[in-house]
């Protein structure tokens, strides 16, 4: 019966830098049943945080970057011989099982449904890797702008005309909107703008939550790639 199995032997090219990017599913309904705060929850962004940790700890990642419910991890040496399936499976199922554990530290999870993650892989080249980073960055921004957004709004009307208010919006029309309201997006923390990022340094894992707009530079700096 090994032969129904299809897909075992997909593999990554060992060679490769690559990347698994894990996402939450259904996280917007699990942020409503545990009433977290808007726009951004001091202890949600922990729990991501310490699953970050517990993911460098156990797989020795280049680099992880994460914002919302999304962690980027960046591999150069490939667990498991680069099988896909396992990559996508282990890596989803430990992110589940840290993000569950950690949760459970601060709230009730009885009354919510098991917590998942996805995950898929994508493989980068050096050069590659700083656009992948910002591309990643500007959709945390543009996660920050309709967070802050639609939190502003739903303060002042009720949901339904909040939803409809910041309808067909595109950023700049949500800043200066807010900006209006008296939010300046610029005094909100970096974290929340850009997420934050885990590598390696001399002294240990270091969480930077003060991560500049992603570079070339950036990433020549921190060692991950040569120029």
């Amino acid at each position: 019966m090994k032969e129904y199995e299809i897909y075992s032997s997909l593999k990554v090219p060992l060679c490769s830098k690559t990347v698994l990017r894990l996402d939450g599913r259904s996280f917007h309904t699990l942020s409503s049943n545990l009433n977290l705060e808007k726009p951004f929850d001091e202890g949600f962004v922990n729990v991501l945080s310490e699953v970050c940790t517990d993911i460098f700890k156990e797989f020795s990642p280049l680099f992880i970057y994460a914002f919302s419910d999304e962690i980027n991890i960046l591999l150069d040496t490939l667990p498991f011989s680069g099988r896909v399936e396992k990559l996508d499976s282990i890596f989803s199922s430990f992110a589940s099982s840290s993000f569950t554990s950690n949760l459970g530290k601060i709230h009730n999870l009885d009354s919510i449904k098991p917590i998942a993650f996805d995950s898929r892989v994508i493989v980068v080249t050096d050069n590659e890797i700083p656009k992948y980073f910002k591309w990643r960055q500007d959709e945390s921004w543009r996660n920050c702008v309709n967070s802050y957004g639609i939190w502003a709004l739903k303060r002042e009307f009720s949901n339904e005309i909040a939803n409809e208010k910041i309808k067909g919006l595109n950023l700049s029309d949500i800043h200066d909107l807010l900006f209006d309201m008296g939010i300046n997006l610029n005094d909100v923390p970096t974290s929340e703008k850009r997420g934050f990022a885990f590598y390696k340094t001399d002294s240990g894992i270091f969480k930077d939550k003060e991560i500049p707009k992603f570079n070339n530079e950036f990433f020549k700096d921190i060692g991950i790639i040569k120029m």
